[in-house]
């Protein structure tokens, strides 16, 4: 199976020697979850799509420091190439950034949080709609890092999952929308040497919960697992 990374940002400089770039973060639980799984990097900042979207099986679109409701001509890009992934029905995952964005260029609102920086270990929890993933009630655990999230899902958004924090915290469009609000490829490190670059950005008091709550444990191999079941085409 091939996956698509739609890399929509660059880690930090003062990170990359220790965590490497985001699609290596990818690679590790979407592996992990099936060893044969290829990636194929798409610089989409840069402008770099596939010449045929059928030359992978599915698309992941990974975060970003960007926001959907920026004008900049690649995230105006971006958001035609998710409709017209919408419209063919090509398996599309899309993760904080990318959870946002499909939201916001299918007929959805994303904006500012009212309770400001959400990080660290959060918890959502499955509604009815997500017997696939986990009973009514019961819960999984990502890191997050993100201001903005979603305040109307696009229509025919299925809820799946959400927190007190974010309601929107897990969707399915059909059958080849899947995007989450956390992130199954952080890990905990990673996640605590961010959060001491954005000291000053999320505030002390912000930073104390976020770093504390990075001891408990996170399902980010689950979700890989999630992922790749998702994308992978059916058998023949």
């Amino acid at each position: 199976m091939k996956i698509g990374i739609l890399k929509a940002d660059d880690v930090r400089p003062e990170l990359v020697g220790q965590f490497g770039e985001y699609p290596d973060m990818f690679r590790e639980v979407l592996v992990d979850a099936d060893p044969d799984v290829e990636l194929r990097t798409y610089e989409i900042v840069l402008g770099e799509y596939p010449e045929d979207i059928h030359e992978v099986d599915g698309y992941i679109i990974t975060g970003s420091k960007a926001s959907a409701y920026d004008a900049d001509a690649w995230i105006l890009k971006l958001g035609e190439f998710i409709q017209r992934l919408h419209r063919e029905k090509k398996k599309l995952v899309g993760i904080c950034f990318g959870h946002q964005m499909v939201a916001h260029f299918l007929g959805g609102i994303t904006g500012k949080s009212e309770k400001g920086w959400g990080v660290g270990i959060h918890q959502a929890t499955f509604t009815n709609k997500a017997s696939d993933y986990g009973a009514k009630g019961n819960t999984f655990s990502l890191v997050c890092s993100h201001q903005d999230q979603i305040v109307v899902p696009a229509p025919q958004s299925v809820i799946l999952a959400k927190s007190d924090f974010c309601p929107y915290s897990m969707l399915q469009i059909g059958d080849h929308i899947l995007t989450l609000q956390g992130h199954p490829e952080f890990k905990p490190e990673f996640s605590g040497s961010l959060l001491e670059l954005r000291r000053h950005i999320v505030g002390e008091s912000c930073f104390e919960q976020g770093l504390r709550s990075l001891k408990q444990p996170t399902d980010a191999y689950g979700v890989g697992k999630w992922i790749v079941d998702f994308i992978s085409p059916p058998l023949a």
